[in-house]
């Protein structure tokens, strides 16, 4: 944390709760200073100064006095607001599922400017009206490339062999990626994935992110990829994030699920 005690900095609010009567604990996501917790002192009384602007999903420039438990929140300016990623309940939900994710992969007080820069670049999609489950596909990789757990899509992880063409293979997450058909593992039935589905795989590491907003896909093939990195995050993260349920409830409600 800086050596001053009061101090400047960019943030995204990844989560919070009420504390007393009147105060909140927030925790904030920073470039320089990495996850940390803050305090906002009567915040919660309609004549504060912060209530209005202390808002998740969006950009924030705080102003902290360091304390000894918690930093203190003294002001706060909205940056970038991102209003129509809130005009969609999908995008909401998703953009509360990517802040989890982040929440979960993070340490205490570990700056990572590539995460928070992921994170606000996916925000800035949503907020473009990107679909929002590309969004997740895309952040959740690009999540496992700064975590250092890139899935192996390419090559068999048992045997470093490189896949053939028309070769039988499945997805084995507890591994860290494709298994090919001459390692033992489990059965395709239990760990199988189409080659649509790989190749989708493939597209999230390797495409960028305006590419992949413009493919045409099956939605039996997104589901599948979506399944595909689910089980791959709780693997690497060793849980499922709670927004889950929250995001999936509010898409079996959308027209036409």
């Amino acid at each position: 944390m800086p050596s001053s005690r009061l101090y400047v900095t960019d943030a995204i609010v990844l989560s919070r709760f009420d504390f007393g009567e009147a105060d909140r604990i927030m925790t904030l996501f920073t470039p320089t200073y990495g996850k940390f917790k803050a305090i906002a002192k009567g915040v919660r009384r309609t004549t504060s100064r912060l209530g209005g602007s202390l808002e998740p999903l969006a950009e924030l420039k705080v102003a902290l006095a360091r304390g000894r438990t918690f930093d203190v929140v003294t002001q706060v300016e909205v940056t970038h607001a991102w209003l129509k990623l809130r005009d969609s309940l999908e995008s909401t939900a998703t953009a509360w599922y990517l802040a989890e994710l982040a929440d979960r992969s993070l340490e205490e007080r570990h700056a990572t400017e590539g995460l928070y820069s992921l994170l606000r670049h996916a925000y800035e999609l949503l907020d473009a009206s990107m679909a929002p489950g590309r969004v997740a596909r895309w952040y959740e990789m690009r999540l496992a490339d700064e975590l250092g757990v890139r899935p192996e899509v390419d090559r068999c992880v048992e045997c470093d062999r490189t896949l053939e063409a028309g070769e039988g293979f499945r997805w084995v997450p507890p591994l860290g990626g494709v298994l090919c058909e001459r390692c033992p593992g489990p059965p395709a039935e239990r760990a199988g994935l189409s080659m649509d589905g790989l190749k989708l795989l493939k597209a999230y590491q390797r495409m960028d992110v305006e590419a992949l907003a413009r493919l045409r896909l099956q939605p039996a093939v997104e589901r599948e990829v979506e399944g595909a990195m689910r089980d791959f995050l709780h693997t690497s993260l060793d849980r499922d994030a709670r927004s889950l349920g929250f995001l999936d409830e509010i898409r079996r409600r959308m027209p036409g699920s």
